[in-house]
Protein backbone atom coordinates (compact mmCIF):
# COMPACT_ATOMS: atom_id res chain seq x y z
CA UNK A 1 0.00 0.00 0.00
CA UNK A 2 1.77 3.45 -1.14
CA UNK A 3 -0.49 5.82 0.43
CA UNK A 4 1.06 7.01 3.94
CA UNK A 5 0.62 5.40 6.70
CA UNK A 6 -0.59 8.52 8.93
CA UNK A 7 -2.76 9.82 5.93
CA UNK A 8 -4.39 6.37 5.72
CA UNK A 9 -4.65 5.77 9.84
CA UNK A 10 -6.93 9.64 9.41
CA UNK A 11 -9.16 8.43 6.31
CA UNK A 12 -9.86 5.39 8.67
CA UNK A 13 -10.85 7.25 11.45
CA UNK A 14 -13.00 10.37 9.93
CA UNK A 15 -14.73 7.11 7.22
CA UNK A 16 -14.99 5.56 10.89
CA UNK A 17 -16.76 8.56 12.33
CA UNK A 18 -19.02 9.04 9.06
CA UNK A 19 -20.37 6.02 9.36
CA UNK A 20 -21.53 5.90 13.04
CA UNK A 21 -23.44 9.49 11.24
CA UNK A 22 -25.90 6.90 8.84
CA UNK A 23 -28.49 7.44 8.32
CA UNK A 24 -27.73 11.12 7.48
CA UNK A 25 -30.71 13.63 7.76
CA UNK A 26 -32.32 13.74 4.61
CA UNK A 27 -32.33 17.16 4.18
CA UNK A 28 -28.63 17.65 5.07
CA UNK A 29 -27.61 14.95 2.46
CA UNK A 30 -29.52 16.60 -0.23
CA UNK A 31 -27.98 20.42 0.33
CA UNK A 32 -24.56 18.04 0.47
CA UNK A 33 -25.48 15.98 -2.85
CA UNK A 34 -26.26 19.23 -4.50
CA UNK A 35 -22.99 21.29 -3.59
CA UNK A 36 -20.80 18.28 -4.70
CA UNK A 37 -22.55 17.95 -7.99
CA UNK A 38 -22.21 21.17 -8.49
CA UNK A 39 -17.99 21.36 -7.48
CA UNK A 40 -17.84 17.97 -9.16
CA UNK A 41 -19.08 19.31 -12.63
CA UNK A 42 -17.21 22.60 -12.64
CA UNK A 43 -13.69 21.16 -11.29
CA UNK A 44 -13.83 17.75 -13.61
CA UNK A 45 -15.08 20.20 -16.89
CA UNK A 46 -12.28 23.25 -15.70
CA UNK A 47 -9.39 20.81 -15.38
CA UNK A 48 -10.02 20.08 -19.36
CA UNK A 49 -10.35 23.53 -20.22
CA UNK A 50 -14.32 24.36 -19.82
CA UNK A 51 -14.21 28.12 -19.08
CA UNK A 52 -17.60 28.08 -17.11
CA UNK A 53 -17.16 29.79 -13.80
CA UNK A 54 -18.50 27.95 -10.77
CA UNK A 55 -21.51 30.15 -10.38
CA UNK A 56 -22.15 29.57 -14.21
CA UNK A 57 -21.84 25.95 -14.21
CA UNK A 58 -24.33 25.93 -10.97
CA UNK A 59 -27.33 28.09 -13.03
CA UNK A 60 -26.61 25.79 -15.75
CA UNK A 61 -27.27 23.11 -13.73
CA UNK A 62 -30.10 24.50 -11.48
CA UNK A 63 -31.92 26.53 -13.26
CA UNK A 64 -31.33 25.46 -16.51
CA UNK A 65 -30.01 28.96 -18.29
CA UNK A 66 -27.81 29.65 -21.06
CA UNK A 67 -24.34 31.71 -20.56
CA UNK A 68 -24.22 34.40 -22.88
CA UNK A 69 -20.65 33.90 -24.37
CA UNK A 70 -20.05 30.19 -23.70
CA UNK A 71 -20.00 27.15 -26.02
CA UNK A 72 -22.63 24.57 -26.47
CA UNK A 73 -20.32 22.17 -26.35
CA UNK A 74 -19.51 23.90 -22.69
CA UNK A 75 -23.09 24.05 -21.62
CA UNK A 76 -23.18 20.29 -22.39
CA UNK A 77 -20.45 19.00 -20.62
CA UNK A 78 -22.10 20.61 -17.43
CA UNK A 79 -25.74 19.10 -18.22
CA UNK A 80 -24.24 15.88 -18.97
CA UNK A 81 -22.77 15.56 -15.89
CA UNK A 82 -25.85 15.29 -13.73
CA UNK A 83 -26.92 11.92 -15.42
CA UNK A 84 -23.46 10.92 -15.06
CA UNK A 85 -23.65 11.15 -11.57
CA UNK A 86 -27.00 9.70 -11.54
CA UNK A 87 -25.52 6.41 -13.19
CA UNK A 88 -22.52 6.37 -10.81
CA UNK A 89 -24.47 6.30 -8.00
CA UNK A 90 -27.39 3.91 -9.22
CA UNK A 91 -24.37 1.48 -10.20
CA UNK A 92 -22.42 1.55 -6.95
CA UNK A 93 -25.95 0.63 -4.76
CA UNK A 94 -25.50 -2.75 -6.60
CA UNK A 95 -22.29 -3.61 -4.00
CA UNK A 96 -21.60 -7.26 -5.79
CA UNK A 97 -21.79 -5.61 -9.52
CA UNK A 98 -18.73 -6.09 -11.48
CA UNK A 99 -17.28 -3.40 -13.64
CA UNK A 100 -18.10 -4.08 -16.87
CA UNK A 101 -16.43 -2.38 -20.29
CA UNK A 102 -20.74 -2.06 -21.00
CA UNK A 103 -20.63 -0.05 -18.17
CA UNK A 104 -17.65 2.04 -18.94
CA UNK A 105 -18.88 2.73 -22.43
CA UNK A 106 -22.18 3.82 -21.35
CA UNK A 107 -20.50 6.40 -19.06
CA UNK A 108 -19.12 7.58 -21.58
CA UNK A 109 -22.00 7.96 -24.21
CA UNK A 110 -23.64 10.06 -20.93
CA UNK A 111 -20.70 12.35 -20.79
CA UNK A 112 -20.28 12.79 -24.68
CA UNK A 113 -23.83 13.09 -25.31
CA UNK A 114 -24.76 15.74 -27.84
CA UNK A 115 -20.57 16.33 -28.15
CA UNK A 116 -20.09 13.51 -30.67
CA UNK A 117 -22.42 11.06 -31.72
CA UNK A 118 -19.69 9.01 -33.58
CA UNK A 119 -17.15 9.04 -30.25
CA UNK A 120 -20.12 8.74 -27.76
CA UNK A 121 -19.23 5.74 -25.79
CA UNK A 122 -17.40 4.54 -28.81
CA UNK A 123 -13.43 3.37 -28.55
CA UNK A 124 -11.21 5.76 -30.50
CA UNK A 125 -10.63 4.82 -34.31
CA UNK A 126 -7.15 6.88 -34.63
CA UNK A 127 -3.58 7.26 -32.53
CA UNK A 128 -3.88 10.41 -30.15
CA UNK A 129 -1.66 12.37 -28.23
CA UNK A 130 -1.60 14.00 -24.74
CA UNK A 131 -0.73 17.93 -24.89
CA UNK A 132 1.81 18.59 -22.71
CA UNK A 133 2.65 14.97 -21.80
CA UNK A 134 5.42 13.23 -22.42
CA UNK A 135 3.27 9.79 -22.12
CA UNK A 136 2.10 9.02 -25.16
CA UNK A 137 -1.06 6.16 -25.62
CA UNK A 138 -0.86 2.91 -26.70
CA UNK A 139 -2.05 2.25 -30.45
CA UNK A 140 -5.86 2.29 -30.91
CA UNK A 141 -5.51 -0.95 -32.17
CA UNK A 142 -4.55 -2.30 -28.67
CA UNK A 143 -7.42 -0.81 -26.85
CA UNK A 144 -10.28 -3.09 -27.17
CA UNK A 145 -7.83 -5.86 -25.98
CA UNK A 146 -6.15 -4.00 -23.02
CA UNK A 147 -9.92 -2.81 -21.82
CA UNK A 148 -10.48 -6.62 -21.55
CA UNK A 149 -7.84 -6.64 -19.23
CA UNK A 150 -8.43 -3.77 -17.01
CA UNK A 151 -11.80 -4.83 -16.49
CA UNK A 152 -10.56 -8.21 -15.78
CA UNK A 153 -7.52 -6.64 -13.10
CA UNK A 154 -10.17 -4.25 -11.18
CA UNK A 155 -12.75 -7.49 -10.76
CA UNK A 156 -9.81 -9.59 -9.75
CA UNK A 157 -8.32 -6.90 -7.20
CA UNK A 158 -11.57 -4.91 -5.79
CA UNK A 159 -11.29 -7.66 -2.89
CA UNK A 160 -7.62 -7.91 -1.88
CA UNK A 161 -6.64 -4.10 -2.43
CA UNK A 162 -7.70 -0.72 -0.07
CA UNK A 163 -10.60 1.38 -1.81
CA UNK A 164 -8.13 4.32 -1.85
CA UNK A 165 -5.79 2.29 -3.86
CA UNK A 166 -8.00 0.80 -6.15
CA UNK A 167 -10.05 3.69 -6.81
CA UNK A 168 -6.71 5.34 -7.65
CA UNK A 169 -5.82 2.29 -10.10
CA UNK A 170 -9.05 2.39 -11.96
CA UNK A 171 -8.54 6.38 -12.43
CA UNK A 172 -4.75 5.73 -14.14
CA UNK A 173 -5.33 2.47 -16.09
CA UNK A 174 -8.48 4.38 -17.85
CA UNK A 175 -6.33 7.41 -18.46
CA UNK A 176 -3.30 5.05 -19.45
CA UNK A 177 -5.28 3.09 -21.74
CA UNK A 178 -7.25 6.37 -23.33
CA UNK A 179 -9.63 4.30 -25.33
CA UNK A 180 -11.64 7.11 -25.93
CA UNK A 181 -10.97 10.08 -28.71
CA UNK A 182 -11.87 12.94 -25.67
CA UNK A 183 -13.21 12.38 -22.72
CA UNK A 184 -10.99 9.79 -20.83
CA UNK A 185 -10.49 12.03 -17.81
CA UNK A 186 -13.88 12.65 -17.18
CA UNK A 187 -14.90 9.27 -16.94
CA UNK A 188 -11.94 8.36 -15.20
CA UNK A 189 -12.45 10.90 -12.63
CA UNK A 190 -16.70 9.19 -12.27
CA UNK A 191 -14.93 5.49 -12.13
CA UNK A 192 -12.69 6.71 -9.06
CA UNK A 193 -16.23 7.97 -7.25
CA UNK A 194 -17.85 4.65 -8.54
CA UNK A 195 -15.45 2.58 -6.44
CA UNK A 196 -15.64 5.29 -3.59
CA UNK A 197 -19.25 5.14 -3.41
CA UNK A 198 -18.85 1.54 -3.58
CA UNK A 199 -17.74 0.96 0.04
CA UNK A 200 -19.66 4.33 1.99
CA UNK A 201 -17.07 6.83 0.96
CA UNK A 202 -18.46 10.34 -0.20
CA UNK A 203 -18.76 12.19 -3.46
CA UNK A 204 -14.39 12.97 -3.98
CA UNK A 205 -13.54 15.66 -6.42
CA UNK A 206 -10.45 16.90 -7.17
CA UNK A 207 -10.10 20.75 -7.81
CA UNK A 208 -9.13 22.66 -10.78
CA UNK A 209 -6.56 24.62 -8.13
CA UNK A 210 -4.51 21.14 -8.23
CA UNK A 211 -4.46 20.87 -11.26
CA UNK A 212 -0.44 20.60 -11.97
CA UNK A 213 -0.23 18.40 -9.05
CA UNK A 214 -2.87 15.98 -10.55
CA UNK A 215 -1.07 16.20 -13.93
CA UNK A 216 2.37 16.10 -12.12
CA UNK A 217 1.32 12.75 -10.09
CA UNK A 218 -0.26 11.15 -13.54
CA UNK A 219 2.66 11.59 -15.14
CA UNK A 220 4.97 9.89 -12.30
CA UNK A 221 2.19 6.85 -12.77
CA UNK A 222 2.82 6.49 -16.35
CA UNK A 223 6.46 6.55 -15.60
CA UNK A 224 5.43 3.08 -13.43
CA UNK A 225 5.65 5.19 -9.60
CA UNK A 226 1.99 5.09 -8.51
CA UNK A 227 2.76 6.02 -4.68
CA UNK A 228 2.43 9.93 -5.44
CA UNK A 229 -0.62 9.44 -7.41
CA UNK A 230 -2.47 7.17 -4.83
CA UNK A 231 -1.52 9.84 -1.96
CA UNK A 232 -2.92 12.41 -4.41
CA UNK A 233 -6.10 10.66 -4.85
CA UNK A 234 -6.27 9.73 -0.91
CA UNK A 235 -5.61 13.43 0.07
CA UNK A 236 -8.52 14.40 -2.25
CA UNK A 237 -10.85 11.79 -0.50
CA UNK A 238 -9.84 13.03 2.87
CA UNK A 239 -11.30 16.66 1.74
CA UNK A 240 -14.49 15.31 1.03
CA UNK A 241 -14.68 13.54 4.67
CA UNK A 242 -13.63 16.46 6.16
CA UNK A 243 -16.58 18.68 4.44
CA UNK A 244 -19.53 15.71 5.18
CA UNK A 245 -18.31 15.94 8.98
CA UNK A 246 -18.43 19.24 9.19
CA UNK A 247 -21.63 19.35 7.67
CA UNK A 248 -23.26 16.06 9.61
CA UNK A 249 -21.24 15.72 13.09
CA UNK A 250 -23.40 17.70 15.37
CA UNK A 251 -21.25 19.40 18.38
CA UNK A 252 -18.55 20.02 17.17
CA UNK A 253 -16.03 21.98 19.64
CA UNK A 254 -14.10 25.12 18.46
CA UNK A 255 -10.83 23.15 18.42
CA UNK A 256 -12.34 20.95 15.67
CA UNK A 257 -13.28 24.29 14.05
CA UNK A 258 -11.94 24.98 10.52
CA UNK A 259 -9.31 28.18 11.00
CA UNK A 260 -6.71 29.43 8.21
CA UNK A 261 -3.12 28.28 8.34
CA UNK A 262 -2.24 32.12 9.05
CA UNK A 263 -4.42 31.61 12.34
CA UNK A 264 -2.93 28.14 13.34
CA UNK A 265 0.14 29.59 13.13
CA UNK A 266 -0.58 31.92 15.64
CA UNK A 267 -1.16 29.16 18.13
CA UNK A 268 2.48 27.10 17.33
CA UNK A 269 6.11 27.92 16.62
CA UNK A 270 5.78 27.42 13.08
CA UNK A 271 5.46 29.81 9.80
CA UNK A 272 1.95 29.79 7.69
CA UNK A 273 4.10 28.92 4.60
CA UNK A 274 5.94 25.53 6.59
CA UNK A 275 1.93 24.42 8.02
CA UNK A 276 1.60 24.92 4.26
CA UNK A 277 3.89 22.02 3.51
CA UNK A 278 2.82 20.10 5.96
CA UNK A 279 -0.66 20.01 4.21
CA UNK A 280 0.03 19.57 1.19
CA UNK A 281 2.30 16.27 2.09
CA UNK A 282 -0.59 15.28 4.23
CA UNK A 283 1.04 15.54 7.62
CA UNK A 284 -0.90 17.89 8.74
CA UNK A 285 -4.12 17.32 8.76
CA UNK A 286 -6.29 19.91 6.70
CA UNK A 287 -8.70 20.46 3.86
CA UNK A 288 -7.94 22.58 0.79
CA UNK A 289 -10.99 24.97 0.14
CA UNK A 290 -10.57 26.58 -3.07
CA UNK A 291 -7.35 27.87 -3.17
CA UNK A 292 -6.68 28.06 0.82
CA UNK A 293 -5.68 24.98 3.33
CA UNK A 294 -7.82 24.96 6.44
CA UNK A 295 -6.61 23.19 9.50
CA UNK A 296 -8.36 22.77 13.14
CA UNK A 297 -6.44 23.61 16.23
CA UNK A 298 -6.98 19.97 17.52
CA UNK A 299 -5.28 18.63 14.07
CA UNK A 300 -2.23 20.79 15.09
CA UNK A 301 -2.06 19.92 18.82
CA UNK A 302 -2.10 16.18 17.34
CA UNK A 303 0.56 16.85 14.77
CA UNK A 304 2.91 18.54 17.61
CA UNK A 305 2.21 15.36 20.21
CA UNK A 306 2.99 13.18 17.24
CA UNK A 307 6.70 14.68 17.04
CA UNK A 308 7.21 14.09 20.64
CA UNK A 309 6.05 10.57 19.95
Amino acid sequence: MAVEKQLLERIGGKKRRLDKLRPFPREALARLRENMLVSLTYNTNAIEGNSLTLQETRLIIEEGLTIGGKTLREHLEAINQVPALEAIESEARKKDELLSEAFVSYLHAIVFNGISKKYAGNYRDQNVRISGSGFTPPSFHEVPSLMHGFISEVNGKRNKMHVLELSALVHFRLVHIHPFIDGNGRAARLLMNLILLKSGYPITVIQRADRKQYYRTLEQAHSRNMAPFENFVARSVERSLDLYLEALEPGRTKDEEFVSLSQAAAHCDYTQEYLSLLARKGRLDAVKIGRNWKTTRKALREYLKSLMR
